[in-house]
């Protein structure tokens, strides 16, 4: 029974997945976000959530044809397999491949047991609603499986020459996602991270489109926009879950800053565990809150 379910995590500290230029990206990211260089297995990784009494959702990195990083789909299902208790693990595809994408997500979820997808337009270099990229979320929608994209601003490529070739733009929610939302209206599309600086196009979907929902992870709640907050309290309560982006945001920094944030008491445990609960089909009980909490600055 965990207090919380953290919807956005990675496999970045565990030195298995810095290779290549991921090296690179990841230090930027870690510069970008003041987060220090930080290099762990996916053990252990495991060990600090279950300390914290959470499941975490472990996001797998295929953009091969773009930036050149990935974490590939077998070491997140090797996390999942040992640690079934802490790790939900997503799959990725590169998109640009073709027919081996369709055939990769098949291999992820029957023989990889991998729940969900993940896409970063801006590393994998495409625009989400381009009709080409169409059979892969064919592929997906008949697993009735959520997939998750990257929008709004990021850390990849940051202060890098050129950013590092990262177009932000191709992680506008409106109109690249919201197309792919209004298109494959059985799929739940998951808005990774506040979407700054198209926020209200991420509000606007999420109040829109019963399939759209939004994480929110890569910031402190203490930087969330005074819209975020308001909607998350009302109308789109039941959409909006909670996510650290570890290693780059700690999930004890974020729940420490979540409980400063202005939340209505009745509407965090819809962020911090209903909303993810259900939207995974999990059909889990949440705990009640650790002895612990709040963590202690």
């Amino acid at each position: 029974m965990p207090y919380a379910i953290d919807m956005h995590i990675h496999a970045d500290a565990d030195p298995r997945a810095i290779t290549g230029r991921a090296s690179e990206f990841h230090e930027a990211a870690l510069k970008y976000f003041g987060a220090g260089s930080k290099h762990q297995s996916l053990d252990e990784t495991a060990d600090l959530y279950r300390g914290l009494d959470m499941l975490a959702v472990l996001l797998a990195v295929n953009s091969s044809s773009g930036t050149g990083i990935c974490v590939p789909n077998e070491l997140i299902a090797e996390a999942q397999r040992k640690h079934p208790d802490v790790y939900i693990g997503f799959a990725s595809v590169d998109p640009w491949t073709g027919r081996k994408a369709i055939d990769e997500v098949r291999q992820a979820v029957e023989e990889l047991g991998l729940k969900g997808f993940k896409f970063h337009p801006a590393t994998q270099n495409f625009y989400a609603n381009e009709a080409r990229f169409y059979p892969i979320y064919e592929a997906i929608a008949r697993y009735e499986l959520p997939m998750l994209f990257h929008t709004g601003t990021t850390g990849i490529g940051a202060g890098m020459p050129g950013g590092g070739g990262v177009k932000l733009g191709t992680c506008r929610p409106v109109p690249y996602l919201d197309d792919v939302a209004a298109d494959f209206p059985s799929v739940n599309i998951i808005l990774a991270h506040p979407s700054w600086p198209w926020q209200d196009e991420a509000l606007a979907m999420a109040m829109h489109k019963p399939n759209v929902f939004i994480d929110l992870s890569g910031w402190s709640p203490r930087y969330f926009s005074e819209s975020l907050i308001r909607y998350a309290n009302t109308r789109i309560q039941d959409k909006v879950m909670f996510g650290s982006d570890y290693p780059l945001i700690t999930p004890e920094r974020w729940l420490r800053d979540f409980d400063k944030a202005g939340f209505r008491e009745e509407v965090k445990p819809k962020i911090l565990f209903d909303n993810a609960n259900r939207l995974l089909g999990l059909e889990l009980t949440r705990s009640a809150r650790p002895d612990a909490w709040p963590i202690p600055a």
